[in-house]
């Protein structure tokens, strides 16, 4: 039986990261791709990750490299590669570095497995998923982020610290944008089917959302760096998802096409992710100040989509 096939694109903490979940699981054949002077890093952590095999018994060929090539049949690709945001570095310096990144990643993606389904991960967000799309001529169903998923087991995680139960135990959604553009859905919160707020009063899952809106802030203050462990859960998430045709419904930037009134962006909501990507978009009942806080979301996403169409007018 044919063996899946997982390329990530870029051999930093998170990309590393997305190999070792991915390996573990034993989801397929990882490829870990850099750049031609960063080869080396790719290389050495994916021969150091192979010899941790015959101990976290997985079996999985690990390959680092900078060929594109090595790409080819690959069932999901996971693009981490982009710089992060350093002080004094204003959102269009970073939409205008990442861009150029993702986009010229994208098009080699393209060219060596246009067939697989493309999962963004790089900053900021919601503008790289829009450039990967225009960037690749891939469907839209082939072209999904990871943000939902980080910013949902946020929740969950700091719900569960409230609670002192299992993080297993709450279900949880949140829509629009990653980070302080995200949309906090507490009434569809639940522990084991108990509303939340049965649990929690209104002020704590307020703080809880909150923290979640910061939660890549809270980690960089602490290390210094941002955080790579969750983003690569995340992401890992979705690729198993797709890989094994599961149809997990799962919170993910996907192309609304009218859905909760957004048309023509690529945005957070709950989606079937299977064999083919992004199935369909589950459309739920927002009241209106859901709605309103999800318009203001897609708003500031459009903010972001704008500003790489006037830097880049070819991805317009």
């Amino acid at each position: 039986m044919r063996r899946a096939k997982i390329s990530v694109i870029g051999a930093g903490n998170v990309g590393a990261s997305c190999a070792v979940w991915a390996a573990a699981k034993e989801l397929g054949d990882v490829v870990l791709v850099e750049i031609p002077h960063s080869v080396g890093v790719a290389q050495g952590k994916a021969l150091d990750l192979f010899c941790a095999s015959p101990m976290e018994r997985f079996d999985a060929n690990i390959t680092g490299t900078s060929d594109y090539k090595d790409v080819e049949g690959s069932d999901v690709v996971i693009v981490t590669a982009g710089i992060p945001r350093k002080p004094g570095m204003s959102r269009d310096d970073l939409i205008a570095t990442n861009v150029k990144i993702v986009k010229s990643v994208s098009e080699q993606v393209a060219q060596a497995a246009p067939n697989a389904i493309m999962i963004i991960v790089s900053n900021p967000l919601d503008a790289m998923v829009y450039t990967a799309w225009k960037a690749s001529g891939f469907p839209t169903n082939q072209i999904v982020g990871q943000a939902g998923c980080l910013d949902v087991a946020r929740f969950r995680a700091f719900l569960a610290m409230e609670l002192d139960v299992s993080v297993e135990d709450i279900q949880a959604l949140l829509l629009g944008g990653h980070g302080d553009d995200m949309v906090p859905l507490p009434r569809y919160t639940s522990v084991h089917g108990i509303p939340v707020s049965q649990l929690l009063p209104e002020e704590t899952i307020n703080a809880c959302v909150e923290r979640a809106k910061a939660g890549g802030g809270e980690i960089v203050k602490m290390m210094g760096t941002s955080a790579y462990y969750a983003p690569a859960s995340g992401s890992v998430q979705m690729a198993e998802a797709i890989i094994k045709d599961k149809k997990r419904i799962l919170p993910c930037a996907a192309y609304c096409d009218g859905e909760y009134g957004i048309d023509g962006l690529f945005v957070g909501v709950p989606c079937v992710l299977g064999k083919n990507g992004v199935e369909r978009v589950v459309q739920i009942e927002l009241n209106e100040g859901e709605q309103a806080m999800m318009d203001a979301s897609a708003s500031h996403v459009a903010d972001l989509v704008n500003t790489v169409k006037k830097t880049f007018p070819e991805l317009g």
